[in-house]
């Protein structure tokens, strides 16, 4: 029966029985942060969804929906390989470049706080192309900045045109933060594939350009980076998200007060079970709490840069970095939106905030890491068992010679 599968299955590939440690701490961690966010967006979220719906595990079950689906998709990729996943990225990019792009039709797009980032398909949810594009952002820029010697100019600016048409349409959501992490995600990716630095500090430049002219055009995009500089100037509307946060982060205290016992939570911190989530979570479980979450982060961002340093190519190498700038570097720009350290944003804390679509996303990516930890495991044992197979065929071989 297991070999039908297998058979059915092209990518399965089973040949990896051992697991290396990074790959087990790197499972454990993401289950527990899974876990501790599922609680914390449970805490967030009872109030508001009881007074909205009547149901105060009304978010938290829809949640559990999309984790579901996420797990699913996680230990797909755990046990499959990343060649497979890598050859098919393509595929996925124009495909969700195309349902990006219907997000900006007139009456396709849903439109939720002032932003058209969300799409509805007949029967299937909300989903946000946004968030589910960044896994094959990962995998295909590993691939192309992974081969960029190999690759003739047509190919190069056709695909460096793909890129800057997702950001875009990204930007036009108008979703300059997404724009800016996804930006990031690419240059550093390019940055670790050893692309010249003439190129990469072009870059570099035309995306400080375009925030600039975004900044420029959108008021609202002015009154935030206004309202982080000095929140007490209007702290009923531009500041008034930011200053709740500090509230929140400030009255936690040392030992926090307690799962569920969050004052800010009730009506008085705005998105409290998405953008704000860690707010809620610095509340109830204080300064204790938010180090242990940051040193969570820090064995994550470590861990992946040792499967990225025993990498078995530069492909599964760039994977792993982009995984980590995502997971990490979007994990660290949420906290310093609900610290005051940044300019409020519509990031979500992956594996805490509410939403199917970055939750799928990030399981996605953590199985993505972990399969490449598991795949240069298997590389280190087969080496091994080669040198030791070849080194015993050379002796039988020169025996017979003696003989």
């Amino acid at each position: 029966m297991a070999t039908n599968i297998r058979r059915l299955i092209p990518f399965f590939d089973s040949g990896v029985k051992e697991w290396s440690v990074e790959a087990r701490l790197l499972r454990w961690l993401t289950f527990l942060w899974l876990f501790v966010g599922l609680v914390v967006l449970f805490s967030a979220s009872y109030p508001i969804a009881n007074a909205d719906f009547g149901d105060g595990l009304y978010y938290f079950k829809r949640q559990l929906i999309a984790v579901a689906v996420g797990l699913v998709a996680f230990n797909i990729i755990v046990y499959s390989s990343v060649r497979y996943f890598l050859g098919i990225a393509k595929w996925g990019i124009f495909l969700l470049l195309g349902l990006l792009l219907l997000t900006l039709v007139p009456g396709l797009g849903t439109t939720i706080n002032g932003a058209t980032r969300w799409i509805s398909l007949g029967p299937v949810p909300i989903i946000q192309p946004s968030e589910l594009i960044k896994p094959f952002l990962v995998l295909q820029s590993a691939r192309v900045f992974g081969n960029w010697q190999q690759l003739n100019n047509r190919l190069r600016l056709m695909w460096l045109g793909i890129f800057g048409a997702v950001l875009l349409g990204i930007l036009l959501q108008p979703n300059l933060s997404t724009t800016a992490l996804c930006g990031m995600t690419l240059w550093l990716v390019a940055l670790a594939a050893g692309l010249p630095y003439i190129q990469l500090g072009a870059t570099a430049f035309g995306g400080l350009f375009l925030a600039v002219l975004s900044v420029s055009i959108k008021e609202y995009q002015r009154r935030r980076i206004m309202s982080f500089l000095n929140p007490w100037a209007d702290p009923l509307q531009d500041g008034y998200q930011l200053i709740q946060s500090l509230l929140a982060v400030g009255s936690g205290g040392f030992w926090g007060t307690g799962l569920g016992m969050s004052q800010q939570k009730l009506f008085y911190l705005p998105i409290q079970y998405s953008d704000f989530i860690f707010a809620v979570y610095a509340e109830e479980f204080g300064l204790v709490g938010s180090l242990l979450f940051l040193l969570l982060l820090g064995a994550y961002g470590t861990l992946a840069l040792l499967v990225a340093l025993k990498a078995r190519n530069v492909e599964y190498r760039l994977v792993a970095i982009g995984v980590m700038v995502v997971m990490v570097g979007q994990s660290f720009l949420n906290i310093g939106v609900a610290t005051g350290v940044l300019p409020t944003t519509g990031l979500p804390l992956p594996l805490f905030s509410y939403g199917g679509s970055s939750m799928v996303a990030s399981l996605v990516l953590a199985g993505l890491l972990i399969r490449v930890a598991r795949e240069s495991s298997e590389a280190e044992v087969v080496s091994l068992d080669g040198r030791r197979m070849g080194g015993r065929s050379r002796r039988l071989k020169g025996g017979k010679g003696e003989n």
